[in-house]
């Protein structure tokens, strides 16, 4: 019996440790790990892409003139996604040890002057469309993360935003309005990423642009069939095409409906997703594009995660662990060229990740 029960507690004791240690949870150390990213670059100036149209030399500023705002992190919307980290790892971890230290960033960069700059500039002549849709998306998740934040600053903050979130909403719904051909590349024009993460925040906070992506989301992909995963990945993608799409589609459509255009969309996938997907291998980290391929692996678990919860499917979340783990594991590489946004990547994934179902449940 003393045998039987010494057993028993190093078991329990060994499965607490392992829940403890699941590569899936987001704890605080893996936050310690991953604000350090984010923090470190939104306010670093250079290097930086700006990707602006030039009307006269006028346009000829520095980044934090031109984007008072989001002009570190090497480019605006890595910039809007490193607020979005921070920000989330202060909702998820409301002690956490450097607390004081990103709200006082925030602060400074999210004033009521600075978003007022960040319009003139979508407001310009020659950059109407700057960071469609992708930049768009982020912008949307930041202001919905902080009208889900429960601390002091947070209306603040998000009231000298707002102005620039309900221009990016419109001109999404208008974009979408004009766009009869779905964009299905694995960059940051992929239009089922941005519908995606818009419908997040709109259907919650914008009606018109919610319907405007439910009735589009459908009118692009309801008639898909045998999405080619063998075409994937692109050497620069850093979103899954197919995944995307059914991502977007699991928001926008009834759980009965999702099931039955899945098996559509990926015939067999359910019954063995790493058939069809192995994890992208990156060959070169301070090539920003090869770097994008790390980026695909999180995305890809993000995708797997959320579907294999709603379809109480382990076998897409050990693969999304899979992809996850790949990239995680080597996110220190000291190179910008990844060091500047995946952060935010691992991040929205980890908070995708579900529990491990219980075993038997597949």
């Amino acid at each position: 019996m003393k045998t039987y029960i010494t057993t028993l507690l190093f078991l329990l004791i060994a499965i607490c440790v392992n829940a403890q240690n699941s590569t899936l949870d987001f704890n605080e150390n893996k936050a310690e790990y991953l604000y350090h990213f984010a923090y470190e670059c939104i306010d670093q100036e250079y290097p930086n892409k700006l990707n602006q149209v030039i009307g006269d030399d006028s346009y000829l500023a520095p980044p934090r003139e031109l984007h008072p705002t989001f002009y570190g992190c090497f480019d605006w919307h890595s910039s809007v996604h490193g607020h979005w980290t921070l920000l989330t790892i202060l909702t998820e971890f409301p002690d956490f040890e450097h607390r004081d230290a990103i709200i006082s960033k925030l602060k400074k960069n999210i004033t009521k002057e600075n978003i007022t700059k960040e319009i003139a500039y979508f407001d310009d002549e020659h950059n109407k469309s700057y960071e469609r849709t992708y930049g768009w998306a982020w912008l949307l998740k930041l202001d919905e993360a902080l009208r889900e934040w429960d601390a002091p600053e947070a209306k603040k903050l998000q009231q000298n935003l707002s102005p620039l979130v309900n221009l990016i909403s419109g001109k999404f719904t208008d974009f979408l309005g004009k766009l009869i051909y779905p964009i299905r590349i694995g960059e940051h024009s992929n239009i089922a990423f941005g519908m995606s993460f818009a419908y997040d925040w709109a259907k919650k906070y914008d009606k018109v642009l919610s319907v405007k992506i439910e009735q589009k989301a459908r009118e692009y992909y309801m008639n898909d069939c045998k999405c080619p995963l063998t075409w994937e990945p692109g050497g620069f993608d850093f979103l899954s095409p197919c995944l995307q799409e059914a991502s977007i589609m699991q928001k926008v459509l009834s759980k009965k409906e999702f099931e039955k255009w899945l098996k559509t969309f990926l015939p067999k996938f359910e019954k063995n997703p790493a058939k069809f997907m192995e994890v992208a291998v990156v060959t070169d980290r301070s090539d920003g594009k090869l770097a994008h391929l790390d980026g695909l692996n999180f995305s890809r678990a993000w995708c797997l995660f959320e579907m294999g919860h709603a379809l109480n499917n382990q076998l897409m979340i050990d693969l999304g662990e899979k992809h996850f783990n790949y990239s995680y594991d080597k996110m220190d590489s000291g190179e910008y060229a990844g060091a500047h946004w995946l952060a935010s990547f691992a991040v929205y994934a980890l908070m995708k990740a579900p529990p491990s179902l219980p075993k038997g449940e597949k």
